[in-house]
């Protein structure tokens, strides 16, 4: 599975979002991420045509099987690094933010150690 560290942020914002709210557009997207719409059309498009994506004659967007395999890899990470990185300490807004950039990075072997140890 390989896929960018962008194509993961914009999949796991869709997950997320698909969880808030009945449906999931682009304009959604844009505003959760603070993009341009034109940029997020770009990458939707990108997304559909790797097949992580589908969208609807309305403009809603819906994981396909793969899109939502990786959505819910990158939020389980996310989830859990910053619950650590709260539990060590770190303020909750500056642990969200290292958890996303970290989640990207990290080897699936590392990410399992860290998760057998905050069991």
């Amino acid at each position: 599975m390989n896929i960018n560290e962008s194509a993961e942020n914009y999949l796991e914002t869709i997950l997320v979002l698909s969880k808030e709210l009945p449906v999931v557009r682009s304009v959604d997207v844009a505003n959760e991420l603070g993009f341009k719409k034109s940029s997020v059309s770009i990458a939707m498009k990108n997304l559909r045509e790797k097949n992580h994506i589908t969208v609807t004659d309305a403009g809603f967007i819906y994981l396909t099987d793969s899109g939502k395999e990786i959505a819910e890899m990158i939020y389980e990470r996310h989830q859990l690094l910053s619950s650590l990185l709260i539990k060590l300490g770190v303020d909750e807004n500056i642990a969200a933010e290292d958890a996303c950039k970290i989640e990207h990075v990290l080897s699936k072997v590392s990410f399992e150690a860290i998760k057998k140890y905050a069991k």
